[in-house]
């Protein structure tokens, strides 16, 4: 590369040819197609690890500027397109198939316990009449042999 003191000195640069320009071109189009599929890359194994999609992410993962993603519109708008339909997936969250049989198999629990209440209640319920009909004959037993009986 020519320096700055070769053009004050009055040097002059080497002419500019068509071949010369294509392949500078060529070079730079070269560049720009590595960039974009390092950021395509990027972009995929961001969505594959779960990570938000934001241009910071996406430039940090694929080692390129923001301006670089900003000024290519297709980039721009598929990282604004994935950005706004991130939502987080929760991780624990089972699939259909396990929702239902965990489903099932509350259900099933919840019918267990609500029969084996009914029973307890019925038994305690059972257990109650039977204590009034023991204090019952007890009160009338007390009347008979004389005693007082306050009523209740």
């Amino acid at each position: 590369m020519i320096s700055l003191s070769a053009v004050e000195e009055g040097l002059q640069l080497p002419p500019r040819t068509p071949e010369r320009t294509e392949t500078l071109a060529a070079a730079a189009k070269a560049k720009s197609e590595a960039k974009t599929k390092a950021a395509e890359e990027a972009l995929r194994r961001l969505i594959k690890q779960g990570e938000s999609i934001t241009f910071q992410a996406v430039q940090r993962e694929a080692g390129v500027s923001h301006a670089f993603l900003y000024n290519h519109a297709d980039l721009r708008g598929r990282i604004q397109r994935l950005r706004a339909q991130a939502r987080p997936v929760p991780a624990s969250a089972p699939p259909a198939d396990e929702r239902s049989t965990l489903v099932l198999a509350l259900t099933s629990q919840i019918t267990r316990l609500k029969r084996q209440h009914r029973e307890e209640v019925q038994g305690l319920r059972d257990a109650l009449e039977q204590a009034h009909g023991e204090n019952l004959d007890l009160r009338r037993e007390l009347a008979r042999r004389g005693g007082a009986v306050e009523p209740s």
